[in-house]
Order: C-alpha cells, then structure tokens, then sequence
C-alpha cells in the first residue's frame, strides 16, 4: 500500500508543481503565451485518452508488469522533461510522461481493490488512496514554489527521478503478478485504436472548447470523437475478445459509480478554479495566497476520506455517494454567496465544505465500483473510473468557463466576474445533485 500511495503520491505532485513552474518555463525555453498551454495538454490527453486500454492490458498481461511499465516511462520522461532545452522537446516529453500515468493508475488501483478484502479493510484502503492524492496535490502548489524558487523548474520533473526507481524495485519484491490464466488473450487492436483516438479526441475538443469556444477546429473535433465512439460500437460487436465485454456496460454498480466519479470531478474541479480566479482576479489577492487558500479543500478532502470508508460501510455505496455530492451541491451554492466587496469567507467555507464531500463520494465510488466487476476486469473497471473522472474535469471545466463568461457578458469589470462566477457556481451546483439522484437510481446495494 505504502508503495502504490508513493507512486501516486508523486504523480499528482507533478501534475500542480507543474502548473506553478509554467512561467518560469516559459521564460526560459521561449514558450508563447498559447504554446505553455501544451505543457499541460499534452500530459492531460495521453493519460486520459489511454486510461481505458492501460486498464485492459493490465487485466490481460499482469497489473504488476504494466505497474512497472508506466513507472518506467514516467520515470524516463521525467529525467528527459528536466533536460528538456526547447518547448517542442518538453511537450513531447510530457506527452510520454501523461502515457507513464495512464498505465500506473489503473494497475495501481486494482492491485489494491485485490488485495484487499472487500469491506471495512477494502474502504479504508481506498481512503488511504484518496487521501494521498489529495495530499500530493496540495504539496504539489507549496513544494512547487520552492523548488522553483531555490532549485529551477526542471527539478520538479527531476525529484520524480529517485522515487521512480525505487518504486520500480520494490514493485518485484513486494506486489503480486495478479494476471489470471483464462485473461491471457490478445488485446482487441481496432478496439483500442478507436476508443483512445475518441477519448483522446473528446478531452482535446473540451480543453480547446474552454480556451477558444466552439470554432470550426473544437466542432470538428467533437466530429471525430463520434465518429471513432460509433466505430468503436460496430468493432466491439464483431470481435472475438472486445476490448470492454458487454458484462461491463450491463453492470450498473460500475456504470453508476462511472456517473458518481463524472459528477464528482465536473463539480469541483472547475468551482476551486473559478474561486482561485475570482481571489485574484475581483479580491486582487497575490498569487501565493490564492494558493495557500486552496489547502483548506485538500486537507478536507483527506478528511473526507476516511470518513468515507466509515460511512461507506453504515450508510452503503449509494447513500454515501449522494450524501458526498449532495455536500458538493451545498458547497457550490455557498461559494456563490461572494460579493464584489468580499467573499474570502465563503470561498474558504465552500471549499472545506466541497473537500469533505468529495472525499467521501470518491472513496465510495472508487471502492465500489472497483468491485462491481470480476477480479480479471479491475483494470478495465479501474481505467473505466478514471476515464470518467478525467473528462468529467475537461467537460465541467468547458462548460462552466463558458456559462462564467456568458453570464458576466464578457465585460473584464468585477461586477460582471462576480456575476459570471456566481451563475457557473449555480450551474455546478445542479451537475453535483443531479449525480445524487443517479447514484440512488443506479446502485443496487448489496
């Protein structure tokens, strides 16, 4: 456990060190404004888009090999983004690094929804999981800045260096090989290839849609995605060994934990952005204490995720996971109480309020739906949640930016942010109560 936390631990930690270390990317390898975006970007799409097929292949070659395959390429790519000497090589790089994370979370999670027993022990372990990812991603905005600051920017990509190879070590001596023998079959070739093409197509098409609206290039990206989604229908239909079997998309634990897991990240992920834009940007707050007002939503999140697994195993997964999105509804309804004068309280009120209620509905959604399929689907149910989780940011991220800046009218003055933030806050509020009632109608309590 202790080694599957580290290597999460470290991979979410780069996610937001890398945020804070942008600018002074760009000022050393001559980024424009637009290309410090593909440092982001590129690492977001290949681990959202091959999360699906890193989850199958773990299934069928042995989660502890593609484990150690996507520390390897993590690690690797980390070395090489540190010694990265132009934009062009650091995005490539980062691209190899997102692939790296695709292929360890996956493997990681359901190596732990096996190793672990089903009940109390299962939930605290899937707390423990939540917890570190919440705690490396608030160390990943503190520890950013000083590493920037004392070391340079390509350290955060070097830290990554150590820690990838022992992880890489011990993975031999302390985790199973955990592939079953009736799972040794080919993985489906034009399965994947659609599936990753679509998701890789959808995620590209919602972060562009937040950046540059729906032109020409964002509409024929979501034709594409389509196109490849239905395509990957009619392949899945004709093939011997599908990439997804059918069992998966009739299961509706898995199927409702997939929408809780949407929900989740479509809510949160996009209200703590707005709410850091609007500290900054209305409050006119410096951007080292912006970031220090994010830490009361991680350290909640922590929290939340133990109490998760307690309620988890009172309450069932269903209740625990409309009672955390239902605290998401409240939160965002809070936080839409800021004002043009001053909204600090209700910013660090709704953010604590917002961290607690998501731990506990991931840990639920997580532990639950990792174990609604059979021990040889884990990985594809683990790439399955995470792949939700992933566009449920992308999208809630598109959609509220844009709900932000119709309702402000597009005017930069404080008056029409505000009115732009609160409308959006309104908006997330539905998306998380509309999760409540699905994650009552689709789980079936056992």
């Amino acid at each position: 456990m202790a080694l599957l936390c580290a290597a999460q631990f470290v991979s979410v930690l780069d996610v937001n060190a890398v945020v804070v270390a942008l600018p002074s990317m760009g000022r050393e390898l001559g980024f424009s404004r637009e290309g410090l975006q593909g440092v982001i970007t590129s690492y977001v799409l290949f681990f959202a888009g091959f999360l699906l097929l890193a989850g199958r292949l773990a299934d069928l070659y042995g989660r502890r090999r593609m484990f150690v395959v996507g520390l390897a390429l993590f690690t690797a790519s980390s070395l090489a983004c540190g010694l990265a000497g132009s934009p062009l090589a650091l995005v490539g790089f980062r691209a190899v690094q997102g692939l790296g994370a695709a292929f360890v979370a996956p493997a990681a999670l359901a190596i732990i929804s096996t190793t672990f027993e089903d009940g109390r022990e299962r939930g605290f372990a899937m707390g423990v999981w939540t917890a570190v990812a919440a705690g490396g991603g608030a160390a990943g905005l503190e520890l950013g800045g000083l590493i920037v600051e004392h070391l340079g920017w390509a350290w955060i990509f070097f830290v990554n260096v150590p820690v990838g190879v022992a992880s890489i070590a011990l993975a031999f001596l302390l985790l199973e090989e955990g592939r079953r023998p009736e799972t040794s079959r080919r993985p489906d070739l034009p399965g994947a290839t659609t599936v990753t093409a679509g998701l890789v197509a959808l995620v590209y098409g919602l972060t562009r849609a937040e950046r540059a609206g729906l032109d020409s290039v964002t509409a024929a990206t979501f034709a594409f995605a389509a196109v490849m989604a239905a395509a990957f229908v009619l392949v899945e239909r004709r093939a011997k060994d599908p990439l997804i079997p059918p069992s998966v998309f009739r299961s509706r634990d898995l199927m409702g934990s997939s929408v809780v897991a949407f929900a989740n990240t479509a809510t949160t992920s996009p209200v703590v952005v707005l709410a850091a834009l609007y500290v900054q940007g209305v409050l006119l707050y410096p951007p080292s204490l912006a970031g220090l007002l994010g830490l009361p939503f991680s350290l909640s999140v922590m929290a939340g995720s133990f109490l998760g697994s307690r309620l988890l195993e009172k309450l069932g997964a269903g209740r625990t996971m409309a009672l955390g999105l239902l605290g998401i509804c409240a939160a965002a309804l809070l936080t839409a109480g800021i004002s043009v004068g001053g909204g600090v309280a209700y910013v660090v009120s709704g953010a604590a309020l917002s961290g607690l209620s998501l731990g506990c509905s991931a840990v639920a959604s997580t532990a639950y739906g990792a174990s609604a399929v059979g021990e040889s689907q884990r990985g594809l149910a683990s790439g399955l949640l995470n792949s939700s989780a992933q566009v449920g940011t992308a999208l809630g991220l598109a959609v509220l930016f844009t709900v932000a800046a119709v309702a402000g009218g597009g005017e930069p003055s404080p008056e029409a942010l505000v009115a732009g933030y609160r409308a959006a806050f309104f908006v997330g509020a539905g998306i998380a109560a509309a999760g409540a009632l699905a994650a009552l109608l689709l789980i079936q309590e056992k």
